[in-house]
């Protein structure tokens, strides 16, 4: 598969005059008209007369937006048959803010049933007979397709992270109400993130620049230009192996530790950082607080459309009506404590390294992989990101994840840009 222009290329070509958006979008149309058909990336798609955009810095640039996130007079289906007919009266503040900087919104990216487990019709556009990850599998799709050069997505535990790495493109997950969530269907509001799916970190820290809350956004522009970045010979990055680590694959395992070679001869100090073992309570804390807040959110929801719901929704409501309230408290000041204690441990560190997901995309469409790699980093509401970095034998993409401190994404951003330049040589 070819990659067309990244976001930050198509902003660039726009504002020199080499590239119109008007060809630019016809482009986009034409390769969704040729893939859609097999990938199924989109649950709905805009007529071409209506994709237009204003002025900014995102001008004339289409946009995939995930299918739990409003849209005025678009469908938002969350992903479920109980909504299959749901028409927002008006868009998430993340939509209203593309749409000011000039944005289009060029279609509803599948998402899961509501951002959990039920697959939606989107395939690998790697290979059709692998899954594409989820829960924001459109997004991905979309992207490692050609079909536009950003999405958004959304994650709970590994929903922007694992379908980049299981498609070949950047997925970056903010800091914890980075972005701001409201318009965003819930799932465990504890855990909710909104982020984006591009092809490059500079693509990322473009879109972090321009659509996120708070201080740190105007210092991601550092992380786009790279004569303010950091000498690889300064970089001290820490390697995690969760005690999980027997799930990775030798494929994975092997491009994981060719990266980190890579990174070493380049002069980058890279040692192993040992957490406290409490820190892998996480993993039960994360599925505590994540079961208990659905329960509160999907109850009523499955109790009166059984039919309209999956067997998963069902299970994952019941999961969590069986969580103790002294149970979800212990999970809540686990979550509390270990943030407050993380930089203690990031100390003198410019990110941690570890892997996104076990190996490649898992053959099959029912199951959308194994999101354990990302769930204690996704608690800890801690800016993460993956590149792709090596092909397993199948030609499916492997991904290597970075991992940052609260509230320092543009640093972790700055990271990464250095450390995908170097494994790019």
């Amino acid at each position: 598969m070819s990659y067309p222009l990244g976001l930050l290329a198509v902003h660039r070509a726009f504002r020199e005059g080499t590239l119109s958006p008007a060809d630019y979008l016809a482009t986009c149309i034409q390769r969704a008209d040729e893939v859609e058909p097999w990938l199924k990336a989109f649950c709905h798609r805009l007529p071409a007369d209506q994709l237009a955009g204003g002025e900014g810095p995102l001008a004339g640039v289409p946009i995939g937006v995930k299918d739990i996130i409003a849209t005025a007079g678009i469908p938002t289906t969350n992903g479920s048959r109980v909504y299959a007919d749901h028409v927002p009266d008006q868009d998430a503040p993340i939509v209203t803010r593309i749409k000011q900087l000039g944005g289009i919104v060029f279609g509803k990216t599948v998402s899961t049933e509501f951002a959990w487990r039920s697959p939606g019709p989107t395939v690998n556009p790697h290979n059709p007979q692998h899954t594409p990850g989820g829960s924001s599998s459109g997004s991905a799709a979309a992207v490692a397709a050609g079909i536009v050069p950003m999405a958004l997505g959304t994650q709970t535990v590994g929903s922007i992270v694992r379908p980049a790495a299981y498609c070949g493109v950047v997925g970056f997950k903010p800091s914890f109400g980075a972005i701001v969530r409201d318009g965003v269907h819930p799932l465990a509001q504890s855990l909710d993130h909104v982020g984006f799916l591009t092809r490059s970190v500079a693509d990322a820290a473009f879109a972090f620049g321009l659509l996120a809350d708070g201080a740190d956004a105007a210092g991601a522009a550092q992380a786009v230009e790279g004569d303010v970045l950091p000498a690889m010979s300064s970089l001290r990055l820490g390697v995690v192996r969760p005690p999980i680590w027997d799930r990775v694959s030798a494929e994975q395992n092997q491009a994981f530790e060719t990266a980190l070679e890579k990174l070493r001869r380049a002069g980058a100090s890279v040692e192993p950082l040992a957490l406290p073992e409490r820190y892998w309570q996480g993993f039960e804390a994360a599925e505590v607080i994540l079961a208990a807040e659905a329960a509160t959110i999907f109850d009523a929801l499955v109790t009166q459309y059984p039919e309209l719901t999956s067997p998963q929704l069902k299970e994952l409501v019941a999961a969590g009506n069986a969580i103790s309230a002294p149970r979800y408290i212990w999970a809540l000041q686990l979550q509390a404590s270990l943030r407050e204690e993380l930089p203690r441990h990031l100390s003198g560190l410019d990110g941690i390294l570890t892997v996104p997901a076990p190996g490649e995309a898992p053959e099959g469409l029912t199951y959308t992989g194994d999101a354990s790699f990302c769930a204690l980093w996704t608690m800890l509401g801690v800016p993460a990101l993956t590149m792709p970095i090596a092909r397993s034998a199948r030609g499916l993409p492997l991904g290597l994840q970075v991992i940052g401190g609260f509230g320092e994404d543009a640093k972790l951003l700055r990271t990464a840009r250095v450390v995908e330049a170097q494994l790019a040589n």
